[in-house]
């Protein structure tokens, strides 16, 4: 007779990857040239595609943003690989690194080098704020915002730890925010919003 203890440890178990093992995939060529994937916990995700319109001009928005307020004092790349540990490497929308575009030579950037991810939602809202926050919280990302574009708010996570993040913030247009690592610079939560195109 089956108990229910017996039936759970029965259970097949998921083979999880590596960072090493994906990379070693892609250059095996068993991913197709136009994948959009990520390596989240372990597990190969794809991602949406293809973009929608909000979606992409909500990532050029943000990114001509930072771009213009940081300076020198931060590199600004969008949607390319992050290591957060052995078996996650995510492209976030934006991820404010050091700025020094050689020290990537070697590495894509990992939590110490990272000042700020941001994700643009357009219809990865539920993934953003669960999946990918619980993830970035778990690698000590320190300040991680959504940007979502359809109900034009922009949510903040912050005090990372390892069951998710303390501080959560949901922002409207109106509010001014700063960069956790950049106190000095305000952004108002609508500059990073496409407008509202009448219907």
């Amino acid at each position: 007779m089956l108990t229910a203890e017996s039936t759970t440890t029965n259970l097949p178990s998921l083979r999880l990857w590596t960072v090493a093992e994906y990379h070693r995939m892609a250059e095996l060529g068993i991913f197709a040239p136009d994948e959009r994937l990520e390596l989240i916990n372990g597990q190969i995700i794809r991602k949406m595609s293809p973009q929608g319109t909000p979606h992409a001009t909500g990532i050029t928005l943000t990114r001509l943003l930072l771009e213009a307020k940081l300076g020198q004092k931060a590199l600004v790349r969008t949607q390319l690989p992050v290591i957060l540990s052995n078996k996650s490497e995510p492209e976030p929308d934006i991820a404010v690194v050091k700025n020094d575009v050689l020290l990537y030579l070697q590495h894509h950037p990992q939590p110490d080098e990272i000042y700020l991810l941001v994700e643009v939602a357009d219809t990865t809202l539920k993934t953003d704020c669960s999946l990918k926050a619980n993830e970035y919280a778990q690698a000590a990302i320190a300040d991680y915002w959504v940007v979502d574009v359809n109900n034009r708010q922009l949510y903040v996570f912050r005090q990372p730890t390892a069951n998710g993040y303390q501080n959560q913030q949901v922002l409207d247009p109106e509010t001014m925010v700063s960069p956790l690592a950049f106190p000095d610079i305000t952004i108002q939560v609508g500059e990073l919003l496409p407008p509202v195109i009448p219907g």
